[in-house]
């Protein structure tokens, strides 16, 4: 497929969202003190607060845009999306206070819910013998913006803690401008629909897990596991703020450099480790790694040794695609679609769980007076939902027959 400047634009805008996610991390710890005046125990628990929030507006924003898109068009739902960004980015920009830096959280979290109408414009341009490679060049996009937020975050955290803001407000208005010179409509009348809330609601994926049958304790532990590894982006600047007294720099950096060895490990290493043991050995793998992962960050007490085992924490992201790939060989072929929404709606629902847990669980043990001070206790309650879910695991039939329908 040629790139066009139209597919640039919807790159972009994928990759802009994506930056959303981490862009914060690095300048959370100082920003929330600063905001507030308050301790990083308490700051941890703002930081929690805005994480679901974003994480909120993403599950229920994500299908309500993408059906807005259907109705009114690609093209004016993407360029009000990136003014709505932009505004975000520009109120945390300024933010004074803990409610307004909130409530342009949200926005932000609003704005960036449009990767299913970026999907949708590949597909409205695209043959369908080239839309693979469409939606392919959207999750490398996607993948892009996971790694360069924090590392942009971390690189401006240390000119101030806004910087990262102003930066992410231009990138937002620049492709909007962009998007408004080559961004052409690709809903006509003979594509167009209605609007419908039964077909925005997020929750509807969810609702049809008991039409797959026999699925219900893997789904179990792929939310237990999604949990569980969120730990990582959630906790991480906190953590190392408070343990190795790291500057949004180096946050940034590790952060980044985690996020690349989760896309060897994904995009490349799983299918070689499969290959040769197995998706139900890969899946323990897997967890495992996470496991010994979890108690050495509660151990560690050296930075450069923390960021030495980014690598091994990022083997436990092979458990994922593994479970996946063995739902999928548990569904019909007809159904397929279906268990991917579900998946994504479980994915969703855990990032809006986790960082309740976690934040929360590191305040209770950093807090001034405190019983005990340990900085990696979120990383202990992690384990705990790891070694449930292992054991929830364990004892899944070693093989599931694909469902025929009749």
């Amino acid at each position: 497929m040629r790139l066009t400047l139209p597919t640039v634009f919807i790159l972009l805008t994928v990759m802009i969202d994506a930056m959303g996610i981490g862009l914060i991390m690095p300048v959370m710890p100082d920003l929330l003190q600063e905001v507030q005046g308050a301790g990083l125990a308490n700051a941890a628990i703002w930081g929690g607060v805005l994480i679901t929030a974003f994480a909120v507006m993403q599950f229920l924003f994500g299908p309500v845009i993408g059906n807005l898109s259907d109705r009114y068009g690609r093209r004016p739902v993407l360029l009000v999306s990136l003014c709505v960004m932009a505004v975000g980015y520009l109120l945390m920009g300024v933010a004074g206070s803990i409610w307004l830096l909130l409530g342009a959280r949200i926005l932000c979290g609003i704005a960036s819910a449009t990767h299913a109408t970026a999907a949708a414009f590949m597909a409205d341009t695209l043959p369908p013998a080239q839309r693979g490679r469409g939606f392919g060049l959207i999750s490398a996009a996607f993948g892009a913006g996971f790694v360069l937020g924090p590392l942009i975050g971390g690189i401006l955290g240390d000119i101030g803690t806004r910087a990262p803001f102003y930066l992410a407000a231009i990138l937002a208005g620049g492709n909007f401008i962009l998007g408004l010179i080559v961004l052409p409509e690709t809903v006509t009348d003979a594509n167009r629909r209605a609007f419908s809330w039964r077909r925005a609601n997020p929750l509807g994926a969810l609702v049809k897990i008991r039409q797959l049958p026999g699925l219900g304790r893997l789904l179990g532990v792929f939310f237990l596991y999604q949990i569980s590894f969120n730990v990582y982006p959630i906790i991480w600047s906190f953590f190392t703020t408070a343990r190795f007294g790291w500057d949004a720099s180096m946050i940034g950096l590790s952060l980044a450099a985690f996020g690349i060895s989760m896309a060897v490990i994904q995009g490349g290493l799983i299918g070689f480790v499969i290959r040769h043991i197995g998706e139900r050995n890969t899946v323990l793998l897997g967890f495992s790694f996470g496991m010994v992962s979890f108690v050495a960050l509660v151990l560690v007490r050296d930075g450069m040794l923390a960021l030495a085992l980014t690598p091994v924490c990022a083997l436990a992201a092979m458990s994922a695609p593994a479970m996946q790939a063995i739902m999928s060989r548990s569904t019909a072929a007809d159904a397929q679609g279906e268990l991917q929404g579900i998946l994504a709606s479980a994915s969703a629902l855990a990032m809006i769980v986790s960082p309740v847990i976690m934040t929360n669980v590191f305040a209770a043990f950093t807090a001034e007076g405190a019983a005990l001070f340990l900085p990696g206790a979120p990383f202990l309650a992690s384990l705990g939902l790891l070694l449930l879910g292992a054991l929830l695991f364990l004892g899944h039939p070693r093989a599931t027959a694909p469902r025929i329908d009749a």
